[in-house]
């Protein structure tokens, strides 16, 4: 007994188990008492169950792992010991949707042991936030000598009532590039995560993860009703992750809102990966872009080399010409290289060439004629998903950009998996992912992944990924059926919690983009503005045609709008329905909005009580009063009016359209 007092007078954290008999549950509740946290160990198996308030969300939900052989590491469990402690701190984003971010959780640590003669050990973190929660597993370094090969997860998600919920589904091919479904949940296939629901009890939730690495990244499956099971995705073998001695897996997260846009100002996700491990900043910037990456899109160009061959010397020219004509600094140029074929997106072991040019482009005159023009280009590396060929060629591709000055590329892994034979999502995905970005930091290179593992919040650790696509974006419109108005008013609530995407909006020119069948999107003008605001990121694509911006009234707003901000408001949505964002620049006192709607026409009314004190002239770019996605949709509405914090506005959104607006600091 005195042995066991010491020990816990010793423990700097409140030791929860000193006890002679061995507690079985324990509970952890967040700040401000919103969510809780219930831990049981019930007949040697872990569980646990989560409530908002007095609503359950999760009922007993169990935990462990299957290991290789059906070696269960999920019974005969006794609590060693459990430990609690608050954490409060605050930390600035490089850039971001918001500046300056509070930390705020209170945190339970359960350690178990095996009470077989294994007595093998297993530690569970959970964190309460008030905006949702989080748990890991960390399997300690125990003397084990043989490879881990983790078979299985047994992690469960038990919702306690049935909602409407929105998903993509996984294992297919094109990866992440579906138009969401809408189902009850007890409906639902294998879905991806972010994974939204609107409760049958009211409350919005998103399960995701945060801090992926060195792991499998998961999918949600159904089991019964609305248990719902989390699915590692595997190897090609079967085997969901291997290592050696120890693991730690990400933070499996449940973000919680009593409305919908509770969930678009949760920073959770990014709170829980680890800070910033760059000492070197200064090549990332956030920025807007240029690039002849419509004018493939549509068939004006094309990416392989031949008479309309986009990345050409001489068009390269003609477009940092007028790149520095409409006032932006930044313009991609992708398809320079040796390599690209008709077939280059089929799933095939392609190889491209990350430093040999084509026979009409020429680095170094295209990036000097840059410099002189103040237009700073873009690199492209386009892997094909061969990964073999571009390990190979990695070093000597970005030891290119370097030398040329160049701080940013965009990376694309087109193709089903990776290899052939592995998931995107899977640990070699992760692992790969992961070295590549890190890779890029040691040539001074910023990334923009395309066909990427979904985001989890690294760019707080490595800032120099700054965005990715990984959901259907603008390009569906040039060639496919479209985007339905309804797809941008999901992705705030679904693919954009995981982070920023690079959506490439900012199509003007809505009734002749002649691309595949002459499609054209299903959007207005105004409502390509207001995307600037809404689908957030770091680097946003001016992604139209050069000449349908030069001379455009509408253009302004493009060329006002930040990528870098001080804060981030939703003043109202419903999911798939509508969204109104108010965002602060970072560097003025001027707020801008975006509000988009889905194929239903709306007036809405804008309280601008998150303006501060004076006033402000409300620059506006709506849809006119008969314009919509069939009527006239390239027209924009420009009017100004002087506005105080003290005003509401009355905003027509045409369906399928939106408004943008910026609030000048008089």
């Amino acid at each position: 007994m005195i042995k066991k007092a010491l020990l816990c007078s010793s423990v700097l954290l409140s030791l929860l188990a000193c006890t002679e008999t061995k507690k079985t549950d324990y509970s952890v509740s967040s700040p401000e008492s919103k969510n809780t946290i219930e831990f049981k160990l019930l007949d040697g198996m872990p569980s646990y169950a989560v409530k908002h308030g007095e609503k359950e969300v999760l009922t007993p939900s169990k935990m462990g792992f299957v290991f290789k052989d059906n070696d269960s590491l999920a019974s005969n469990f006794e609590i060693v010991t459990a430990e609690t402690n608050e954490v409060d701190n605050t930390w600035d984003q490089v850039w971001g949707e918001k500046h300056t971010i509070r930390n705020h959780y209170n945190q339970l640590t359960i350690h178990l042991q095996e009470k077989a003669e294994t007595k093998r050990k297993l530690d569970i973190e959970f964190r309460a936030f008030d905006d949702g929660i989080a748990f890991r597993y960390i399997f300690p370094e125990q003397e084990i000598k043989d490879s881990i090969f983790i078979m299985n997860e047994l992690t469960e998600f038990n919702l306690k009532d049935d909602g409407n919920s929105w998903w993509i589904p996984a294992y297919k091919s094109n990866r992440y590039e579906h138009l969401f479904t809408k189902t009850k949940v007890s409906e639902i296939d294998t879905v991806h995560t972010p994974y939204t629901i609107k409760s049958d009890n009211g409350l919005y939730l998103s399960f995701h993860e945060a801090d992926l690495k060195n792991f499998a990244s998961y999918t949600v499956a159904k089991k019964e009703g609305t248990h719902l099971d989390l699915d590692l995705m595997p190897w090609h073998d079967g085997v969901k992750v291997r290592t050696t001695k120890s693991f730690q897996t990400p933070w499996r997260t449940l973000q919680i809102g009593e409305k919908p846009g509770d969930l678009i100002e949760s920073y959770l996700v990014l709170n829980l990966n680890e800070p910033n491990k760059l000492d070197d900043l200064s090549y990332i910037e956030s920025y807007k872009y240029t690039g002849m990456w419509w004018g493939m899109h549509i068939s004006k160009y094309s990416f392989w080399e031949g008479p309309n061959h986009g990345a050409s010397t001489k068009n390269c020219l003609e477009y940092i010409d007028e790149t520095n004509e409409l006032g932006i600094h930044h313009m991609l140029i992708e398809g320079w290289n040796k390599g690209w074929t008709p077939a280059w997106y089929e799933n095939k072991m392609h190889e491209f060439s990350f430093t040999e040019p084509t026979d009409d482009f020429d680095y170094n005159t295209v990036v000097d004629y840059a410099n002189k023009k103040g237009v700073k280009i873009i690199g492209y590396h386009e892997t094909g998903s061969n990964i073999i060929n571009y390990k190979k060629q990695i070093d000597a591709g970005m030891q290119l950009y370097k030398d040329l000055g160049i701080h940013d590329v965009k990376i694309g892994q087109v193709g089903d998996k990776l290899n052939m034979i592995e998931w995107h999502g899977s640990q070699f995905g992760v692992e790969y992912y992961r070295w590549v970005l890190e890779k890029a930091a040691q040539y001074q290179l910023t990334v923009n992944f395309h066909e990427p593992i979904k985001d989890t919040g690294e760019r707080r650790t490595y800032p120099n990924m700054m965005a990715r696509e990984g959901a259907r974006g603008q390009e569906y419109n040039a060639w496919s059926e479209g985007n339905p108005p309804s797809h941008t008013a999901l992705l705030p609530f679904t693919r954009m919690l995981a982070g920023p995407m690079d959506f490439t909006p900012g199509v003007l020119d809505i009734m002749e983009t002649k691309g595949y069948n002459n499609r054209r999107i299903n959007t207005t003008a105004s409502k390509q503005l207001a995307l600037y605001v809404v689908l957030y990121s770091p680097i946003q694509m001016l992604a139209d045609l050069p000449e349908n911006y030069i001379g455009n009234p509408a253009f302004q707003f493009l060329v006002d709008v930040p990528t870098d901000w001080e804060n981030t408001k939703v003043l109202d949505a419903e999911i798939g329905e509508y969204i109104t964002t108010v965002r602060k620049d970072l560097k003025s006192d001027d707020w801008y909005l975006g509000s988009i709607t889905n194929e239903k026409e709306r007036n809405i009314e804008v309280d601008l009580s998150f303006l501060g004190e004076g006033s402000y002239e409300a620059q506006m770019y709506t849809d006119g009063e008969t314009t919509d996605i069939n009527s006239d949709p390239s027209n924009v509405t420009i009017t100004n009016k002087e506005v105080t914090a003290s005003d509401k506005l009355n905003v027509r959104l045409g369906a399928g359209g939106g408004a943008a607006i910026r609030f000048k600091k008089l």
